[in-house]
């Protein structure tokens, strides 16, 4: 039976909303929290991006559940050697139950130093050398290393975890399955498709975690819930690499009437159907994932913790 957790969302909450959502996430019965790593919200209308280091300090005191960001880009904006020492201390504070989940990352979070924004396939480059950089650092030993794409001198972490700091790779195509499947700890992936769990069980990750999650609106009103859905969350619908080269909020606010409240209606979960919302939830069950985490879009959480505590999750936990 796999594990059930909260998706935090960094683009759409302040960090004081962030920490009590995770409780009421804990009270509810979830097991485990995400939480995105953005500078910029995806249009104006999410509204927020705080910085997801110290909202993870803030978790790690206020909940007991594990941690994982969902995830961290660790090669343009910030070094993997500072990605590095922010996720050892993370881990240290959480005594442990921290897991650093990474990608290649977007434009609209990346590019804001004015880097040329490289290529996908430079850009996968840039991953797996980064995590050579931070797996060596985890160690606690002093590192210098002069790459392809990164230079280091000196470094040492000196505060650390007793273990290392595991590495989820998130991937949504062949390249970044593969990848995750040589180098990481884990696989991360938005879409409940089983072949690409069997793709990256086949390529070295079998028996490591397979971990995956959903965005969806909870409301007793089902229509209003898609105009909530297509309001704040227009962006997931956009088809094909925009998600990734886009550079600013207001570039995929001008792509907004692509989306229709029609498409939302046909491609997300919106209401309070509990068969819907199980049936969802279950796809990733079927398709091999270990771990599921779900979204509330929308200000009602506290309706959502509830519905989900006395009628989802009772449901998907049983056998």
């Amino acid at each position: 039976m796999p594990e059930y957790g909260y998706f935090l969302s960094c683009e759409e909450f302040g960090p004081a909303e962030l920490v009590e959502q995770a409780r009421m996430a804990e009270q509810a019965g979830f097991q485990s929290l995400w939480i995105s790593d953005h500078y910029h919200p995806w249009n104006g209308t999410q509204g927020q991006s705080p910085f997801v280091w110290s909202v993870i300090g803030a978790l790690s005191e206020a909940v007991s559940l594990p941690v994982e960001t969902a995830v961290t880009c660790p090669t343009v904006r910030i070094h993997p050697a500072v990605v590095a020492q922010a996720a050892a201390t993370s881990a240290v504070m959480s005594n442990g139950r921290f897991r650093l989940g990474v990608g290649t990352g977007e434009a609209l979070n990346e590019h804001i130093l004015g880097h040329v924004w490289p290529p996908a396939s430079v850009r996968m480059e840039m991953l797996e050398e980064a995590i050579q950089i931070m797996r060596r650092l985890f160690t606690g030993e002093e590192v210098s290393h002069h790459g392809t794409h990164y230079t280091v001198e000196n470094a040492r972490l000196y505060t650390v975890p007793d273990e290392p700091v595991p590495i989820d790779i998130s991937g949504f195509g062949p390249a970044a399955t593969q990848l995750a499947g040589r180098v990481g700890d884990g696989y991360i992936t938005m879409m409940p498709d089983a072949s690409m769990v069997e793709q990256f069980r086949k390529g070295g990750g079998g028996g490591k975690p397979v971990i995956g999650g959903t965005k969806l609106c909870y409301g007793t009103d089902r229509e209003e819930a898609v105009r909530t859905v297509h309001k704040r969350w227009f962006n997931q619908f956009l088809p094909g690499e925009m998600g990734q080269i886009l550079p600013s909020p207001s570039h995929f606010e001008q792509l907004a009437p692509l989306v229709t409240e029609e498409m939302v209606r046909e491609k997300a979960v919106c209401g309070d159907d509990v068969d819907e919302h199980v049936s969802a939830l279950r796809a990733f069950t079927d398709a091999g994932f270990d771990r599921v985490y779900v979204n509330q879009i929308g200000p009602d959480q506290r309706g959502f913790f509830d519905f989900y505590r006395t009628k989802v999750l009772p449901q998907l936990q049983q056998a």
